[in-house]
C-alpha cells in the first residue's frame, strides 16, 4: 500500500528542523523531490537521498553533492535528523520503516514543499487538472523576462531555466500544484491559478464533485492573503469558486472575463492573440508553442503576472520567448520525412487538445503513438479516450503502463484498439512499437508519442532521419 500525505504543517516542521542539520530524501530522482534537494541543499543542510536507479536526474544532484544512493535500505537513514518522503513509495518501503523505528521525523513531500515557501513573500500555486507545467513554465518566462529573479519548482523541465526549477530571490515563488491525493493542500500559496476542472485521479477521487471540493479548499488557502485566477470558459472551475470568499481574477478567449484573448489567429500550427484588460488593449502575444490550449495558460500567466506589477511589455517579451517545456510537444526529429513530437498527454482532454494543435502543423497525416496510464483512469475514460485517439489518421498503442497499480485483465491496449477501428494497432511493447513506428509515416505526416509512463523511450529508440544517412 502506497503512503499518504502527513498534513504537518509548515509552523510544526519548522519547529522540527529547528535544529536538524541533516536530512534525507526517499525517491530523491523525483522531479519535484530532485527540486526541494537542491533547495535544501543551497539552505546549508547536508542532504542525502536514495532511488530505486541512477538517473539524469540523480546524477545532477551527485554533481551538486548531494550523495544519492542506488535501491533503498535501511540503512541509509541513519544517522539523519529528519527524512521526506514521495508518495510513490510503499509503506514497506525499508528507509520510510526504519526511520519511523528510529523516530526520526518524517515528512511527505507536499508537506515539506509548503513548509518550503512560507520563506517567500508571494507565492503563486499554478493548478488544474491540464496545462500545469506549461504554465508554470510561461510564468516563469514572464517573470524572468521582467528580470524579477523568481525561485520556480515545475513538474517538468524547462531548458531556459536549466531544468525543473530555479533558485532566485525570496520575492516570488512560482510553483505547480499537484491535486493527486489532495497534495496541494498541504501549500501555502499568497494567490493561486486554476486552469481547468474535470475528472481525473479517479483512483483517488470517487467523483467529479471530490474533484471540485479540493481544488474549493485549495482556493481557501489564499483567503486574506491575495486571489485566484480562473478560467471563466470552465463551467467547473466557477462552479467550484462560488463559495470563495476571496477576490477572483477571470481570464477567458472573446468572453465577459477580466482578462481576454481576441483577435485569436493562427499561423504555422503557433497562436497569436490580443491580450485585453477589460477593454484596455495590453500588449499582442505572438506565441512559440501551437494549440488553442497554450493561449489559456498563456492568458492565467499573464493575468497573474500583470497583478504582480510586470509590464505588458515583459508580458508579451516572456512569451514570445517562451520555447515550450520537455514533452509539451516537443519536436524530436525526422523520420521518414514526418516531423516526431514528443508529449506528456495522459488524460482524454490533453489528448484531444494536443492532437488539434498538431493537426495545424501539417496537411499531411497526424499519427499518435499513445501508451495509456494505469488500468484505472484507461477503464473509468475508455470512450473518452477512444473519441480522443480517433481524431488522429492512425493510432499505435503500446500496453498500458500499470504505475502504482495491479494488473486489471478487464482492459487493456488492444481492447483500445478494437474501440476506436482499422486505424488503431497494439503493440506488445513500447520497443515494439518504436520499431515499427517508421512502417507508417510518410513525408508531410506529424508523429505525436504521446503518455505519461515509458513511452517517451520510443523517442529515443528510433531511428530519425540524419541518423540513418
Amino acid at each position: 500500500m502506497s503512503v499518504g500525505n502527513t498534513h504537518i504543517g509548515a509552523r510544526q516542521i519548522g519547529d522540527l528542523l529547528a535544529a536538524a542539520k541533516r536530512i534525507f530524501f526517499i525517491g530523491v530522482g523525483g522531479v519535484s523531490m530532485s527540486s526541494l534537494a537542491h533547495i535544501t541543499k543551497m539552505r546549508g543542510f547536508e542532504v542525502a537521498g536514495s532511488d530505486r536507479k541512477r538517473s539524469r536526474l540523480t546524477e545532477r544532484l551527485e554533481a551538486g553533492g548531494i550523495t544519492v544512493f542506488e535501491g533503498h535500505a535501511a540503512e541509509n537513514v541513519e544517522g539523519f535528523d529528519a527524512v521526506v518522503y514521495t508518495l510513490a513509495i510503499g509503506e514497506d518501503n525499508p528507509e520510510y520503516v526504519r526511520a519511523q523505528e528510529l523516530r526520526i521525523p518524517v515528512i511527505s513531500r507536499a508537506d515539506y514543499l509548503g513548509y518550503v515557501m512560507t520563506g517567500f513573500e508571494r507565492r503563486l500555486g499554478i493548478s488544474g487538472m491540464h496545462g500545469k507545467s506549461s504554465c508554470t513554465g510561461m510564468c516563469a518566462a514572464i517573470f524572468m523576462a521582467a528580470e524579477t529573479d523568481p525561485t520556480v519548482v515545475s513538474g517538468a523541465e524547462y531548458p531556459a531555466m536549466g531544468g525543473f526549477y530555479r533558485v532566485g530571490n525570496e520575492k516570488n515563488f512560482i510553483f505547480e500544484a499537484c491535486e493527486y491525493k489532495d497534495s496541494f493542500l498541504d501549500f501555502n500559496p499568497t494567490d493561486a491559478i486554476i486552469l481547468n476542472i474535470e475528472l481525473e485521479h479517479v483512483d483517488y477521487f470517487p467523483s467529479l464533485c471530490a474533484v471540485c471540493d479540493s481544488f474549493a479548499a485549495f482556493a481557501a488557502l489564499t483567503e486574506g492573503k491575495g486571489r485566484v485566477f480562473a478560467n471563466a470558459d470552465d463551467e467547473n472551475v466557477m462552479r467550484t469558486l462560488e463559495g470563495y470568499g476571496g477576490d477572483v481574477v477571470t481570464f477567458g478567449v472573446e468572453t465577459a472575463a477580466d482578462f481576454t484573448a481576441r483577435n485569436v489567429s493562427i499561423c504555422g500550427g503557433k497562436p497569436s492573440f490580443s491580450l485585453f484588460c477589460g477593454e484596455e488593449e495590453l500588449c499582442r502575444v505572438e506565441m512559440r508553442v501551437p494549440g488553442l490550449h497554450s493561449v489559456y495558460n498563456a492568458l492565467a500567466a499573464s493575468c497573474a503576472a500583470y497583478a504582480y506589477g510586470i509590464s505588458p511589455e515583459a508580458i508579451a517579451r516572456g512569451l514570445s520567448e517562451f520555447r515550450g517545456i520537455r514533452r509539451r510537444m516537443e519536436y524530436r526529429g525526422q523520420k521518414n520525412g514526418a516531423a516526431v513530437y514528443d508529449d506528456y498527454g495522459h488524460h482524454p482532454t490533453e489528448i484531444a487538445a494536443t492532437l488539434r494543435g498538431a493537426r495545424e502543423l501539417t496537411e499531411g497525416r497526424l499519427i499518435c503513438a499513445f501508451q495509456p496510464h494505469t488500468y484505472s483512469r484507461t477503464k473509468a475514460l475508455f470512450d473518452d479516450f477512444a473519441a480522443a485517439l480517433s481524431t488522429a489518421d492512425r493510432v499505435l498503442l503500446a500496453p498500458i503502463y500499470a504505475a502504482r497499480e495491479p494488473y486489471d485483465p478487464a482492459v487493456s491496449s488492444a481492447k483500445l484498439a478494437s474501440a476506436i477501428g482499422d486505424k488503431a494497432v497494439a503493440f506488445d511493447s513500447v520497443s515494439e512499437l518504436s520499431e515499427r513506428a517508421g512502417d507508417y509515416l510518410e513525408s508531410g505526416d506529424v508523429l505525436v508519442v504521446m503518455g505519461a509512463g515509458d513511452i517517451d523511450a520510443a523517442c529515443d529508440i528510433i531511428k530519425y532521419d540524419g541518423e540513418n544517412k
